[in-house]
């Protein structure tokens, strides 16, 4: 007795769609639980989705190209009845896998269970954030080391913050799979663990994994001209991915360039044909400095065609003359020093910001003599308690009220959207060795002067000592950068995109005021509001700026 099960999409994360792009099984194909049917890419990553049930594929109902997303059907199994279910893996060779084909025959032995006295646990790199990929800064530990469930293995860096991962099992290291430089992403090998043998016997490994994973590696290790003819009969059991034996070979596999999703994310978003681009990477893999060098060779071809001579241009297009080269050590002593990688990516992503965001920024004063008065005397009445109000603190939650009044500062572009957020996180930029670094306080709306006076204060400890973690950094819908503690009377800071708008704050000061009989001294604070004119047109920005101000000199039309 037998029936038939439909295999679907499992939950993906937060893509709603994702492309197959390689198809892992045929009709007529035996299958057990959490064996992968097929491999499905995102802009950032690709997967390969498992089975939930084991029996025979009787038909696919997805091809290579199709889009989909959870629920959608892979295929059918006929699934046996449970005497049958129980004897297959009993059917399959336990001891060793035997692959041949004349005149070369291979065989890989594989311990069987019984005498297997622990079990080898693979530790991988969790759930990042929405980075794509963090570099590997230090590996803590090393092969023979014993470690615990949630001891620090590895320290990796984004453009934005360190962290160190944590171990999800606890066990001995056989073996290390990263090193120093590499570059790793959710689902990448850190290392393998040795566990006890109570553990393996509460959870054993399946034989089939380690089966197939010793024909891959006895394929691969075969001269190109011994190696195993693809088309021939195989045993459905130790069938693997149809495009493992090219592994090592010059043969492209599927029909996709050899690069990872985040290049190939990279290149589209360049308007590059990967095709034409040649990989200097491992096993001919392209790279991202690939692709920027095809971009600057064809933008050299491109403008070798035209005059350099003069920065003027005809048609709307852009030539200036190159970078300057001078030898700036004939001038006197000279030391070159790396910029730090936050800086590199900061700077980076600055750049884009300030070409592809059209920046005006609004300038006003706010006079905060009675706040600082009120600030004043709140850190005196809370010596005792540790709480100490800064500027910062009453400023986010008249933003906060300023961003309610005139939502469309609380949004982002998308395309010919504008997305309307009902959130409130704001970022403020923190000043740290290495560079600046933007922590978010989340739900600023909810908390109190005294809440976010302590949050921000832990937010920036954290930032300073290299120690945020990813999600303290993301999600913001309007930043401040303030200059409050160092000087200056007004800039222009650049947006944080994809958000709309940035505050510039700068050191207060007193000025004469005529308040209409005299002169008298108020302390004002200078406020730089650059906006993108895209989505904010000017007045829009002027009365966003002046209630702000309003809000400052008297904070009680915060509580209105």
């Amino acid at each position: 007795m037998s029936k038939l099960l439909e295999i679907k999409v499992p939950d993906i994360g937060d893509f709603s769609e994702v492309e197959v792009i390689e198809l892992l099984v045929a009709v007529g194909d035996r299958v057990e639980a959490e064996q992968s049917l097929v491999t499905v890419e995102s802009d950032k990553a690709s997967m390969e989705i498992p089975s939930s049930d084991s029996g025979i594929v009787k038909s696919l109902k997805v091809k290579i190209g199709d889009k989909v997303k959870e629920g959608s059907v892979i295929l059918e199994l006929e699934a046996a009845d449970d005497a049958a279910v129980q004897a297959a893996p009993a059917a399959a060779p336990g001891p060793s896998v035997a692959v041949s084909q004349d005149p070369v025959q291979t065989t890989a032995t594989v311990p069987s269970a019984p005498a297997m006295e622990g079990s080898m646990v693979n530790v991988v790199v969790p759930d990042i954030g929405d980075f794509s990929e963090v570099e590997v800064i230090e590996v803590l530990v090393s092969v023979g080391d014993k470690v615990e469930v949630e001891s620090s293995l590895i320290t990796v860096e984004s453009d934005k913050a360190s962290m160190e991962i944590p171990s999800s099992h606890a066990g001995t290291v056989t073996s290390v799979a990263v090193k120093v430089g590499d570059k790793v992403a959710k689902g990448s090998l850190i290392l393998s663990l040795g566990t006890s043998g109570t553990q393996a016997a509460a959870a054993p490994v399946p034989a089939q994994p380690v089966q197939v994973t010793q024909a891959v590696e006895t394929m691969t290790k075969l001269p190109s001209s011994d190696r195993i003819d693809e088309t021939a009969a195989v045993p459905s059991e130790f069938r693997v991915s149809p495009t493992a034996s090219f592994a090592p070979t010059a043969m492209p596999s599927r029909n996709l360039p050899h690069a990872s999703p985040s290049v190939r994310k990279f290149a589209r978003e360049l308007g590059v044909d990967l095709a034409q681009v040649k990989g200097t990477g491992e096993k001919s893999r392209i790279t991202q400095d690939d692709v920027r060098k095809y971009v600057k060779a064809t933008l050299t071809a491109a403008m070798s065609t035209h005059s350099t001579t003069t920065s003027s241009s005809v048609g709307g297009g852009l030539s200036v003359l190159d970078w300057p080269k001078i030898d700036f050590a004939k001038f006197g002593p000279v030391e070159s020093k790396p910029l730090s990688r936050i800086k590199k990516i900061s700077g980076a992503n600055l750049h884009r910001n300030w070409v592809m965001i059209p920046h005006v920024t609004n300038n006003e004063e706010a006079d905060i003599t009675e706040l600082e008065a009120l600030r004043v005397k709140l850190n005196k009445e809370n010596e005792k308690a540790g709480i100490k109000f800064t500027m910062l603190a009453f400023i986010i939650k008249a933003v906060v009220a300023s961003l309610k009044k005139f939502p469309e500062f609380n949004a982002s572009l998308d395309g010919d959207q504008l997305v309307m957020k009902k959130y409130y996180h704001i970022g403020f930029a923190a000043d740290t060795p290495n560079g600046l670094v933007v922590p978010v306080l989340k739900d600023a709306d909810k908390k109190s002067i005294s809440e976010i006076a302590r949050e921000t204060a832990e937010l920036a400890k954290l930032a300073r000592d290299g120690k945020l973690s990813p999600s303290q950094m993301q999600g913001g819908c309007f930043t401040i950068s303030s200059l409050g503690g160092i000087g200056g009377t007004s800039f222009t800071p650049i947006i944080n995109a994809p958000e709309v708008a940035i505050l510039g704050v700068c050191r207060s000061s007193y000025k004469p005021v005529w308040n209409g009989q005299a002169f008298e001294p108020r302390l004002t604070i200078p406020l730089s509001l650059s906006y993108d004119h895209r989505v904010i047109d000017g007045a829009l920005a002027a009365r966003f700026n002046a209630y702000l101000a309003s809000l400052l000199a008297d904070f009680r039309r915060v509580l209105i």
